[in-house]
């Protein structure tokens, strides 16, 4: 079998890099940026018609797998090349599994949006593009997801686990850091829920992050 994973670092194909990192398993990585036509080749466009990274590309004993949608991505890794026995961050039980869906898509439909807005007012854009009003917005709303995912963490910590799905690091909080993490420029919403920003600190120093961070410095 071969694995193929187009995109950036610093874009949404993180989500399988990392997993595919933290899964230990072998893959070639084609860097593709979500600028300047690469992702509208006629190539590329015959793996992902929407013309977006990532893309995974999983050649198979039955056939080849094309796989899209990040949070897709991620869940397909830990599903299809995870031991599932608990000794990875794959789903180990039907209720991990659970956990790793419903919280990689509540990712999606209750933070990406606004913490995106976060990053790029606060970080990501020029400062002459940035908008205070569209800031403030975003912030705001997101207070009602961070909680309840403060609150998630706040239950989990009680009960001696350090993650959403339980004690050990799973894909459930792989998909989840990598949105959250679009807001951590804003340090008021950090320290207003210091648990998010504590876990937040674990995930993105697991080694497997540190080692993608660095190989995308190197890659300038």
């Amino acid at each position: 079998m071969a694995l193929t994973i187009y995109g950036i670092f610093a874009s949404r194909a993180v989500r399988p890099l990392w997993t595919a990192e933290e899964l230990g398993v072998p893959y070639t990585h084609v860097p593709t940026p979500y600028q300047g036509g690469a992702t509208r080749t006629p190539e590329f466009l015959a793996l992902n018609p929407n013309g977006h990274i990532p893309v995974l590309v999983d050649e198979r004993p039955e056939g080849r797998v094309v796989v899209w949608e990040s949070m897709a991505c991620a869940l397909y890794l830990a599903r299809h090349h995870g031991k599932g026995d608990g000794s990875d961050i794959a789903p180990a039980t039907a209720a991990e599994d659970a956990e790793a869906l419903r919280w990689a898509l509540w990712a999606v439909t209750e933070l990406e949006a606004d913490a995106l807005c976060v990053l790029m007012h606060r970080l990501g854009l020029p400062p002459e593009r940035r908008d205070a009003d569209k800031l403030a917005v975003a912030e705001k709303r997101l207070r009602v997801p961070l909680r309840v995912l403060d609150d998630h963490l706040a239950a989990a910590a009680a009960r001696g686990h350090d993650y959403l799905a339980g004690a050990r690091f799973t894909v459930a909080d792989l998909c989840v850091a990598c949105v959250a993490n679009w807001a951590r420029p804003s340090q008021e919403l950090m320290h207003s829920f210091e648990h998010v920003h504590a876990w937040l600190q674990r995930c993105h120093a697991r080694p497997a992050y540190q080692r993608l961070k660095a190989a995308a410095k190197t890659q300038g």
